[in-house]
């Protein structure tokens, strides 16, 4: 009797899904649980302006590991390197959970980014090693929907655990998920890469180029949010240095014989389309995740456990969305049609939440939100299935660190951005703001109750630009969707 293939295919991703999606849950989570903690975060170490540090250490680590362990994994096998990834993210947790300092806490989400953004990159390969490139749409659904789960369940649990027991257990909280999830993934096959005779060779100048050149960008741009003449050497001299580590960089991996960034792939046009519209997309939506916590607090007054459960409906929207475009990719092969429709949709709304979203009822912006979300979230499924069908099966590893460098990069981007946005229209055109700001978020109850109203429909203002920033990448990204070349498979 003649196996039936569809049937054989499901069952052979479902062997393996409990350990992906488990992989992507602690990956997924650890963005969103500790975005409701920062406001306490920032009362307990002080320094509200550089707590946005805590998530962009995070994220720039996650960059920079993307493309290590996607040339790691095709070389030395996924399974293997997956162990390795949680043992560093473990390290980085326990770290964070017993961080004396702000520093100290930095350098501790260093380490974890570092094995979070591993985790994501050899868990996408993974999928990409056992299923063909049109069904992957379906069960990218899947894993849409693990990943949708932990975003809703993220911010629900972070505000809970932060009002209930302090930000710290927050990483004691996730700290047993690594060991779990090794545990289950003694599961998953083993497949060692056939060498053939040659000899690895780590690009580390790449490496040393690509932190140097990622580092130096984004200290620029938190330097630059505070709009004082006295930093502007500074600037300028960081702004040279990641130029000249960008170029350099850019030179280097051209004569690599094994590149960490594989410009030839990056040069094909469906696939750097696709992986600036990952940037842009991601960019807009972990800026929003980074920060509307603190604007639901801070402009509307919400307690943490109340702003946690207010991010569920970005998290609903794009996971309804991811699953909704990677079930009409598997049906129809369609696979650009469906951002394409989706993205200018949620630009338009980011459009209007910028105007009257301080002052809106809360169903209505609740809705607006899930709206927008669906129509960012059409876009998840659709570029890691593209990106692999344009690169082939024999660039499985590379693909996926390109996807995943790209979400990583525009998600460091992203809260950098919203950063610089919030804190340098506080300092460009309301300088006591900042200090109204921080007072606010250390203890409301402690202000007069005729000052807070006013301070908090005064902070509204530069809040605002978290908004029209999301909007504007998002536009951006709807450009990038309507000219990929590979619309359909």
């Amino acid at each position: 009797m003649v196996a039936d293939p569809a049937v054989e295919l499901r069952a052979r991703f479902l062997r393996g899904f409990p350990a992906i999606a488990l992989v992507i849950f602690l990956s997924a989570v650890d963005q969103t649980i500790v975005a409701t903690a920062l406001a306490d975060i920032a009362t307990d170490m002080g320094g509200i302006e550089r707590v946005s540090w805590i998530l962009i250490a995070y994220l720039v680590a996650a960059t920079c590991a993307a493309p290590v362990f996607g040339q790691l994994g095709d070389f030395f096998g996924r399974r293997r390197l997956l162990f390795v990834a949680l043992a560093i993210f473990f390290v980085g947790c326990a770290g964070c959970a017993m961080a004396p300092n702000l520093p100290s806490l930095v350098i501790a989400r260093v380490v974890q980014g570092f094995g979070g953004g591993a985790l994501l990159t050899l868990t996408q390969a993974l999928i990409g090693e056992i299923v063909p490139p049109r069904e992957r749409g379906k069960f990218q659904a899947w894993i849409a929907g693990a990943y949708g789960f932990a975003s809703a369940f993220g911010p629900v649990a972070g505000g809970f655990i932060t009002q209930a027991f302090g930000w710290r257990w927050v990483f004691w909280f996730l700290l047993p998920l690594p060991l779990v999830c090794a545990y289950i993934a003694r599961r998953l096959p083993d497949i060692v890469p056939d060498h053939a005779g040659r000899r690895w060779r780590f690009d580390w100048l790449g490496l040393a180029l690509f932190v140097l050149t990622m580092a130096a960008a984004l200290v620029a741009l938190d330097r630059a949010r505070r709009f004082d003449a006295a930093y502007l050497p500074l600037i300028l001299g960081l702004v040279a240095m990641a130029l000249f580590a960008g170029v350099t960089l850019l030179r280097v991996e051209r004569r690599h014989p094994e590149p960490l960034l594989p410009l030839p792939l990056f040069a094909e046009a469906s696939i750097w389309r696709l992986l600036m519209l990952s940037i842009l997309v991601v960019a807009a939506q972990v800026g929003l995740i980074s920060f509307l916590p603190l604007w639901l607090q801070v402009v509307r007054g919400y307690d943490p456990a109340s702003a946690g459960l207010v991010l569920l409906a970005i998290s609903i929207g794009s996971s309804f969305g991811a699953f909704f475009s990677g079930k009409m990719v598997a049906r129809t092969g369609h696979a650009m049609l469906w951002p394409s429709i989706g993205l200018p949709v949620a630009a338009l709304i980011w459009s209007l939440l910028a105007v009257y979203a301080a002052a809106m009822p809360l169903w209505l912006m609740l809705t607006l939100l899930g709206v927008a979300t669906f129509g960012s979230g059409t876009s998840y499924p659709v570029v890691q299935t593209t990106v692999q069908a344009a690169a082939g099966q024999g660039r499985l590893g590379i693909a996926a660190a390109g996807v995943a460098f790209s979400r990583n990069f525009g998600a460091a981007l992203g809260a950098a951005v919203a950063a610089a946005a919030i804190f340098g229209a506080m300092a460009l055109f309301t300088p006591a703001l900042t200090e109204g700001f921080a007072a606010l978020v250390a203890d409301a109850g402690a202000l007069r109750a005729d000052t807070v109203t006013p301070l908090r429909a005064a902070l509204a203002e530069p809040f605002r630009g978290l908004f029209i920033i999301a909007a504007v990448l998002v536009g951006a990204a709807s450009i990038m969707a309507w000219r990929v070349p590979l619309r359909r498979y």
